[in-house]
């Protein structure tokens, strides 16, 4: 995507912004719901061929080729780090992309080679350093070659998933509450931006406005300026942050929890509560002492009516609605999709667009993006006794099918297309691979 910039996104934002403040909890009559979901696993794109090198299976006619790997030596010095997560793609200009890609990794995990920089704090050098955070990879946008990777982000914890900004940023959020404890010398669960044109490290400055919980994914209505947000716990709460100044997201703002209109509870495991298709009104609560220093803004939240998800996970901005994965939601328990429609003068709709009945068809769904021909494409992340997980496509009518099987025994994350939408990146996990695919997508 080429990105308008800062000045440019608050001129179009600003006058849908004021108008949503004053409507944030109006409501309106029920909306007609989309084509039920269809339960399936005929591929538009056809059956997937055996890959010789024992990486990935994909469909006929398409390819792949890996472009970074883990602890290979990277142009700052350090070496590629492990855990390779959430991941957005960037339009740098010139013929250049930006990858900028999360690192799942904890104090205990070996971070690789790291190059000293100001994003590390004296303490946390020195007694137990934090490996968590991103890399960036600028590739040549003809031939996808790698011309420089880079640590942009470092001294955080377990950086799991995130989102692009309007404005050319990535949001990567922290999938972990640890307390500062005399070796941690901070508080985390937060999220931090990373420009996608930062030529090195930036300080970690954390937004803290936008909540302290386990984070795990944003997506930005271009529209509005709302930050949404998912949350990875079996109870968690879909939140969305007003700032203050869209496209300013330092300088602070409101968090707010969804409330669903006669429905608490959208896991549908010891009731149903919501059917494939089914479309419902929700309104916003807002929520204090965010920062919250006992790790309990989704038991607040729920308290005064949010409605619970079955750990929200990936979640990607399409044309005027929100789609975002809960990966152990439904009756099976093997996931779930949501679609949310944004609305600046009347309630939001929330609509359960597809529920797995099985583990074959589609299982424990992540990372999300939105295909430039209009499917959803879903990273599993299942980790049974044999793993299998898919790139799963899903279609505009809610049939699941099959987009590429990860040899390796890890997961998929990280799925964005390129600007242009020839190319789906793809992280495998552990040990890191970013990969990039091409092929005859569908029209």
């Amino acid at each position: 995507m080429t990105v308008p910039s800062r000045r440019q996104f608050l001129a179009l934002t600003g006058s849908a912004f004021a108008g949503l403040y004053l409507n944030s909890c109006t409501t309106m009559g029920p909306r007609a719901s989309s084509s039920p979901a269809l339960s399936g696993s005929a591929s538009p794109v056809g059956a997937l061929q055996p890959d010789p090198a024992g990486v990935l299976d994909l469909p006929p006619g398409f390819s792949y080729r890996v472009i970074s790997r883990h602890d290979t030596p990277m142009s700052d010095g350090g070496s590629v780090p492990d855990r390779a997560d959430g991941m957005g793609c960037f339009d740098l200009g010139n013929g250049k992309l930006a990858l900028v890609r999360n690192h799942e990794l904890q104090p205990q995990h070996d971070g690789g080679s790291i190059p000293p920089g100001p994003a590390y704090d004296t303490v946390a050098r020195s007694l137990r350093p934090l490996p968590g955070g991103t890399t960036t990879l600028v590739l040549d946008a003809a031939t996808l070659e790698v011309e420089r990777e880079y640590r942009s982000l470092a001294g955080t914890i377990r950086n799991c998933a995130g989102g692009i900004t309007p404005w050319g940023s990535w949001l990567t959020c922290e999938e972990n509450t640890d307390r500062a404890d005399g070796r941690i010398n901070k508080d985390h669960g937060w999220v931090f931006e990373v420009p996608a044109d930062a030529p090195g490290l930036v300080d970690p400055v954390p937004l803290t406005a936008m909540g302290r919980f386990n984070h795990e994914a944003a997506c930005i209505d271009p529209a509005t300026g709302i930050v949404y947000l998912t949350e990875d716990r079996e109870n968690s709460l879909l939140y969305r942050f007003l700032p203050l100044r869209p496209g300013q997201l330092a300088q602070g703002g409101t968090l707010q929890a969804l409330v669903l209109e006669g429905v608490s509870d959208t896991r549908n495991w010891s009731e149903r509560t919501m059917a494939v298709g089914d479309a419902m009104r929700g309104t916003w609560i807002t929520l204090d002492n965010v920062e919250a220093p006992e790790d309990d803004l989704r038991q607040r939240g729920a308290a005064q009516g949010a409605a619970l998800f079955a750990r929200g996970e990936g979640i990607w901005m399409g044309e005027g609605e929100i789609f975002f994965t809960c990966t152990s939601g439904g009756a099976a328990h093997e996931g779930q999709i949501f679609r949310l429609r944004p609305e600046v003068h009347q309630a939001d709709i929330l609509e359960l667009f597809y529920e797995s009945p099985e583990e074959s068809e589609y299982s424990y769904g992540d990372n999300i993006t939105v295909a430039p021909y209009g499917h959803l494409v879903v990273c599993e992340d299942s980790y049974d006794d044999v793993v299998q997980n898919h790139l799963r496509g899903i279609t505009p009518e809610g049939a699941a099918y099959p987009l590429a099987l990860l040899k390796m025994q890890t997961e998929l994350a990280g799925a964005c297309f390129s600007p242009d939408g020839r190319t789906l990146f793809v992280n495998a996990y552990s040990p890191t691979m970013t990969i990039a695919i091409t092929g005859p997508w569908p029209a």
